[in-house]
């Protein structure tokens, strides 16, 4: 059991290193500030080699507590606007915009194309060809609005 407990600064680093590989692997900033954690640990040992193993795991434990801690609290009052706020969620762009009907609005369903895809859409009964104004996105199907021949709804 003693030499089970007897941790030299290379465990540490190990298991600091290992730790950054698994941030690689996780999508979000937690296991970078344990993995950094460790490493500070194994530098600590490896200047005072004679730390115990209660020190070593006191020492990483308060490390990852106030580096995750603080971390968590400097990112969410960092989080920025992106250049394109729709990315994910491509209906929402086409909100706005006009588009021709490629197939009538039938029951209140019908079917625009945008560029090379094509649009379920929720409307009034329209004819094919009838230019329509998109209001809202709702999903995969887009809600619009008959627009008249001077480009306002009505």
């Amino acid at each position: 059991m003693d030499n089970l407990l007897d941790m030299t600064y290379w465990v540490w680093l190990i298991l600091g290193l290992v730790l950054l590989a698994v941030e690689l692997l996780a999508p979000f900033t937690f296991f970078l500030w344990l993995g950094t954690s460790a490493l500070v640990t194994a530098l600590m040992l490896f200047i005072f080699p004679d730390l115990s193993w209660q020190v070593q795991f006191l020492v990483f434990s308060v490390l990852s507590v106030v580096s995750v801690v603080l971390s968590r609290r400097f990112l969410v009052n960092r989080q920025t606007e992106s250049e394109i706020p729709h990315l994910n969620r491509r209906g929402q762009q086409y909100v706005g915009r006009i588009f021709t009907l490629s197939e009538a609005i039938v029951q209140g369903v019908g079917k625009i194309k945008v560029d090379d895809t094509h649009w379920r859409v929720k409307g009034p009964s329209l004819k094919k060809g009838a230019e329509v104004r998109v209001t809202e996105s709702d999903g995969t199907t887009l809600i619009v609005k008959a627009v008249d021949s001077g480009g306002t709804n009505k």
